[in-house]
């Protein structure tokens, strides 16, 4: 009972907060659609000959060692939150969180709109296997790691005499629990992605590699 009530208060308090990154990511993801359907033939010649190389590369399994990939993965995944988590104590790095979660939309953007603006059906066949599982979870997770900071960053400007005081302890470790258990969970995606991707990918991409230069 509890638990339930303490989940409604703290969706009471912070509900604006994700409705409002929510928006500035879904802003990125336009934008980034934006992006690719702008770009010159001879940017849409350069890329394509780069996807045709990973292409290759997935055909002939470059993608196999798990643990390199597992590593490269993680490293990424960590690397985004852990910048997330010192913005949100600098508290003049509020911004810069919000300018992260636009440019997570973008990247998301502009690559399934490539994808599908190249390869029709296949290109969106290749998006869901290769971005879209592992981004239902990275995506929320990133979303609750810049909602959390940002609340961290107004809490120590609102409670300015508490810090001094040395009193937030406790919301300084809900915040860093949220990390953690964020990194754990991301550490589950990227081994996903080393273990499961590849395999997904190696699939669909016969259907590609003839599209490409």
């Amino acid at each position: 009972m509890n638990r339930n009530r303490s989940m409604e208060l703290y969706m009471k308090e912070h509900l604006s907060l994700y409705i409002f990154v929510g928006v500035i990511f879904l802003t990125g993801v336009v934008f980034g659609t934006v992006m690719a359907g702008a770009l010159s033939l001879e940017q849409k010649q350069e890329i394509m000959r780069f996807i045709g190389n990973f292409f290759s590369s997935v055909e002939q399994g470059a993608l196999a060692d798990v643990r390199t990939t597992f590593l490269q993965s993680f490293g990424l995944h960590m690397k985004w939150i852990l910048i997330i988590w010192v913005l949100g104590m600098s508290v003049i790095g509020l911004p810069l969180i919000l300018i992260l979660d636009f440019l997570k939309g973008v990247l998301i953007g502009f690559s399934v709109s490539y994808l599908v603006g190249q390869f029709a059906w296949k290109g969106l066949l290749f998006a869901l296997v290769s971005i879209a599982p592992q981004n239902l979870i990275v995506i929320p997770a990133l979303w609750v790691c810049s909602v959390t900071a940002i609340a961290f960053s107004i809490h120590l400007v609102k409670n300015r005499l508490m810090v001094r005081n040395g009193m937030f302890y406790e919301p300084f470790m809900r915040y860093a629990g949220t990390i953690l258990l964020s990194g754990l969970l991301l550490a589950g995606v990227a081994m996903f992605e080393a273990s499961v991707s590849p395999i997904m990918m190696k699939w669909v991409t016969p259907m590609l590699i003839t599209m490409t230069p």
